[in-house]
């Protein structure tokens, strides 16, 4: 009883982690450096998963077109996006940006694929937002002395590299949302998508001029973290949120699975020793009850 909905608050438990470790070997390599290592073990991971269970045949070769724009865009330029964000902004700020990506669905789904938007989804959007603006613009006491803390850089671009990054990623399901309704396994697309982005990375560090290099040497603790954080993200935490959406409610599951910024207030407070302030806490509350709002309208 109640496994599913355990099932979607463990993956959101998984992602806070996960986002936690990220930020020391994306800070050591450098937002695409981390990214690309950081892929090519997700690659490996969910490559093992769907060549032990054959699961290419649920795929259609006609959907290659929008796999791969969901892959570049929702992966590829998502995900660097994000570690841009996360290196800019910290831990903390990152998720309740990349958090944008519920209301950004909605609104994508009712622009382009006739999706209603009710006044309780536009209620929900504006609790989102509002709840954004606190986290950023209240989320932090003036004795919070953590690195995670800090912002490097203007407090503007990252903002814009964090919404970008719920913006890409909302593109990449809206893409790839006809190849999930035909029935395709979604550990095998999610193997494919990543694939595409894993090429895209690597493809950057080739590029004449060699403008993308590695910030820092990479030694064993980094790959460790590294291929961790693919582990707790794309693994652990897709299989969890796969298993919540196979049986329980939608809403619900979705609902619970974007607990993140809540969940990873009280981490940040036991590595950091540092109360998050209170701002913080209301924008991560406004942001679950904007997403319960417009996961249930």
């Amino acid at each position: 009883m109640f496994l599913f909905e355990v099932a979607a608050l463990g993956a959101a438990a998984t992602w806070a982690i996960g986002g936690l470790i990220s930020a020391k070997p994306a800070a050591h390599l450098g937002a695409i450096g981390f990214n690309c290592v950081r892929m090519w073990f997700v690659v490996l991971f969910l490559g093992a998963y769907v060549f032990a269970t054959g699961t290419w045949n649920t795929v259609d070769s006609s959907h290659a077109s929008l796999i791969f724009l969901s892959g570049f865009i929702g992966i590829f330029m998502g995900d660097t996006l994000l570690f841009l964000t996360l290196n800019r902004m910290g831990p903390r700020r990152t998720a309740i940006l990349f958090s944008m990506n519920a209301p950004m669905s909605a609104l994508l789904g009712w622009l382009f694929l006739s999706e209603e938007l009710s006044l309780q989804a536009v209620i929900g959007i504006a609790c989102v937002l509002v709840g954004v603006i606190l986290a950023i613009a209240f989320g932090k006491r003036k004795d919070q002395l953590h690195k995670w803390e800090a912002i490097r850089g203007p407090v503007v671009i990252g903002v814009l590299f964090g919404t970008l990054a719920a913006l890409s990623q909302s593109v990449g399901s809206i893409i790839i949302r006809p190849v999930m309704e035909s029935g395709a396994d979604p550990v095998a697309i999610s193997l494919m998508r990543c694939t595409i982005a894993a090429f895209g990375l690597l493809a950057l560090f080739y590029l004449p001029g060699r403008p993308f290099r590695l910030a820092n040497p990479i030694n064993k603790e980094i790959v460790a973290l590294a291929s961790l954080s693919g582990m707790l993200g794309m693994g652990i935490g897709m299989t969890l949120i796969l298993y919540a959406l196979s049986g329980g409610e939608v809403g619900i599951v979705s609902t619970l699975s974007a607990t993140t910024p809540a969940m990873m207030l009280p981490v940040l407070w036991w590595q950091t020793k540092e109360f998050p302030a209170i701002g913080a806490w209301i924008g991560a509350l406004l942001v679950i009850v904007g997403c319960a709002l417009i996961f249930m309208s």
